[in-house]
């Protein structure tokens, strides 16, 4: 039986986040940081998405989630009409770029308490990939890898019959 070694592209920590999203459209929602609060939590109803990009003349100037939303909004007593995204907006953004990997996303969520990554290519946000996308990425690769396991595990058994 012939059990050829892995390369690192098919392995998942080693996976291009190119590759991972070839199976996603590549949406970007965003909204102005002069905008209220109120309009971006619409805006994420409506695209039904937990998170948002802030531009400001074509470049990211922050990010906003639902969960910022809740905190600084809600959680304040703050009117949602009222307060600007600029107000609640996360300002230091972690990104990825189209050359990061499976493992880096994962990395980069875990060490900074994150659901969400903008992925840039050339300076410019182009898409957001959530650890929803790399659990369904993640599921994926095991099932192949189990039908895989099964497949050797039937042929090392009809072989010895």
């Amino acid at each position: 039986m012939e059990n050829p070694l892995r390369q690192p592209q098919q392995i998942l920590a080693y996976r291009s986040l190119q590759r991972i999203l070839a199976t996603k459209p590549w949406d970007l929602w965003s909204i102005g940081p002069s905008a209220s609060a109120l309009k971006a939590l619409q805006l994420m109803a409506e695209k039904k998405t937990a998170f948002l990009v802030v531009s400001e003349q074509g470049k990211m100037v922050g990010v906003v989630s639902e969960r910022d939303f809740v905190g600084r909004v809600i959680l304040a007593n703050k009117s949602p009409e009222n307060t600007p995204v600029a107000d609640i907006m996360v300002r230091k953004v972690i990104t990825v770029d189209l050359s990061s990997t499976f493992g880096d996303c994962l990395k980069l969520m875990q060490q900074h308490n994150i659901r969400y990554l903008p992925v840039v290519d050339n300076g410019k946000p182009v898409t957001v990939i959530s650890i929803r996308d790399l659990l369904n990425e993640a599921v994926t690769y095991q099932t192949k890898l189990v039908a895989e396991l099964e497949r050797e595990r039937m042929v090392i058994f009809t072989s010895t019959v």
